[in-house]
């Protein structure tokens, strides 16, 4: 990416400040600066001109003072992998949910909305982005769709992407999925390669080992959010990639890579949440609950700290930030406690994180309100023919979006496979929204313990159609139309009643309301669900990777169940 030219007269003002013979815009006075080289802490003042650090380790004067009081300064965190859209807000009120937390740079793949909207939603992440506290990058979404497996909204090609390239808010290529394609040399999955390959590109290969993995890092690709466990993550950093550990709210990596994250390899692994919803950050906190968790789980603060910063900046050629040192972008984060990373002060670009930051922000015109465009449902449409032998069940494992492929007999009635609650195996379906097609895929989940009533999410990961989870036809069909009426979001009903719903009216994958605003339906609505049985901790986003077919084992989309191992339709 290119830089931006530095006027002399800024130039002269930095360097006078720095010297100390002119006062600084901004001066953090007494803090005790944990240095990312050697993990010590030193007492100093921070000096800032504009946006910029231009004195550390001495003490300063400046126009402006926030008194350290001996609070531990660290680099801003850096998200170096996430979707805004399942934070469930927009990006202005994403911003304004993290950024209290530490977060001054986050990089986001639009991915979600991308598959709904096309070029529009490219349009309107980067307007939105371009109005941010935080800085806020965006890779260019690169499998819109993701498979041919499942019906998505639009379709991004290179010609679609190449321009967008030179946006001062984009980065380079999002996690390239389709790693068969790449693996196979497809040609239209080349064809976007090619187009970035002087531009970092995200990876996202679960599993992909061996001389399969050469080929895909050697087509240029350079990061892997989807490692989970230690001897992956190692194989992946041995052969040059930078390993993202990911704790979301559904896929929780970090317990079983923090044993390999160490001083020494901390240079090749960084943190990113992938998907966390507003609740999980509410009540646990965003970058700052995995910092804290990994210093918990035994990893050294130093190993913690620079991988949330400084590993993660050069991981993505963001060479001005990192380090709170003269020169770097002043992402200053204060801490109460190294170790429990307690926040207390936030600085994103040498501005006070707060509500003045955001007073003045000019609101972005919502996109795809009327994105909800699927038929309506009666309770025949969840009618899943067979015998009932030999049932292709998707497993759903707590804590990540991979499957198990199960084989069940279950109960059947007049041709119709029926749910067994013993068994933990009830009806699950993929309704296509997006006015394509009005197809229905129908199977079998075990897993979520429910045992009446349905739960249905327009967040489908990832061509975002309906998914419905339920023990009952009728509840199923309730729950699919009421999505419709309010224009996406997530429903939990029984006996027909629906008994808690979340509106999501932008794309049927983000709220028009202030971050705040869902918290309480949020409760609700996981309430509802485990008055229904349900035992997983996050079941709306658990539903929502139902859908995924780049993910291993068994999937299920608009078009039916899915065998990912083989990468086809099997029903």
């Amino acid at each position: 990416m290119a830089g931006t030219q530095i006027p002399a007269a800024t130039l002269a003002r930095r360097i006078a400040a720095a010297r100390g013979t002119a006062e600084a815009d901004l001066v953090i006075r007494d803090v005790r600066l944990f240095d990312l080289v050697t993990g010590n802490l030193f007492a100093t003042d921070i000096a800032i001109v504009g946006d910029t650090i231009v004195g550390t380790y001495g003490d300063y004067r400046g126009t402006t003072v926030i008194e350290g009081r001996g609070r531990i300064a660290v680099p801003g965190f850096i998200d170096t992998h996430l979707h805004v859209e399942s934070s469930l807000v927009t990006p202005m009120e994403f911003d304004r949910c993290v950024a209290r937390h530490g977060v001054t740079t986050a990089i986001c793949d639009p991915h979600e909305i991308a598959n709904v909207l096309g070029r529009a939603a490219l349009d309107y992440m980067l307007e939105g982005a371009s109005r941010t506290v935080m800085d806020l990058r965006v890779q260019l979404s690169s499998c819109v769709p993701a498979t041919h497996l499942e019906t998505s909204g639009a379709r991004l090609d290179a010609e679609d992407l190449i321009p967008y390239r030179d946006h001062p808010r984009v980065i380079g290529l999002a996690e390239f999925m389709n790693f068969p394609g790449i693996v196979h040399a497809d040609a239209a999955c080349l064809a976007k390669v090619e187009a970035f390959s002087d531009r970092h590109i995200d990876g996202h290969a679960p599993l992909l080992g061996g001389l399969d993995l050469n080929a895909y890092i050697a087509a240029g690709i350079r990061t892997d959010h989807e490692t989970t466990g230690a001897d992956e993550a190692l194989e992946k950093i041995q052969k040059g990639m930078t390993v993202l550990i990911r704790e979301g709210s559904v896929s929780k990596d970090l317990h079983a890579l923090a044993p390999l994250l160490t001083v020494q390899t901390s240079p090749f692994l960084a943190f990113c949440t992938d998907d966390r919803n507003p609740l999980d950050i509410a009540e646990e906190g965003h970058l700052d609950f995995i910092i804290r968790t990994a210093i918990r789980l035994g990893v050294p603060p130093l190993a913690a700290y620079r991988s949330a910063s400084l590993t993660a900046a050069t991981a993505f050629g963001l060479r001005d930030r990192g380090l709170i040192a003269p020169g770097k972008r002043a992402d200053i984060v204060l801490l109460d406690d190294l170790e429990a990373c307690a926040v207390s002060t936030v600085l994103a670009g040498g501005v006070l994180v707060g509500p003045e930051a955001y007073a003045e922000r000019a609101p972005v015109a919502p996109v795809g309100l009327d994105s909800m465009k699927a038929r309506r449902v009666t309770p025949a449409d969840f009618r899943v023919p067979g015998t009932g032998t030999s049932v292709p069940v998707i497993g759903v494992i707590p804590g990540m979006i991979i499957t198990e492929h199960l084989t069940m007999d279950l109960p059947a009635a007049d041709g119709g496979v029926l749910c067994d609650f013993d068994k933990d195996a009830v009806k699950v379906a993929v309704v296509a929204r997006h006015g394509i097609n009005d197809n229905i895929g129908r199977g079998f989940v075990h897993g979520f313990g429910l045992q009446r009533g349905a739960i249905a999410s327009s967040v489908g990961h990832d061509s975002h159609n309906i998914c419905v989870v339920g023990a009952d036809d009728a509840d199923m069909a309730t729950a699919v139309n009421r999505l419709v009426a309010i224009r996406g979001g997530f429903v939990v009903v029984e006996g027909g009643k629906v008994l808690a719903e979340l509106s999501l009216p932008i794309a049927g994958l983000m709220s028009d309301r202030p971050f705040e605003d869902l918290i309480e339906p949020l409760k609700a609505l996981r309430a509802a669900a485990t008055g229904l049985g349900v035992v997983l901790a996050e079941p709306f986003l658990q539903v929502a990777f139902l859908p995924l077919p780049v993910i291993p084992h068994l999937k299920i989309s608009d078009r039916g169940m899915v065998d990912v191992d083989r990468f086809q339709l099997i029903g």
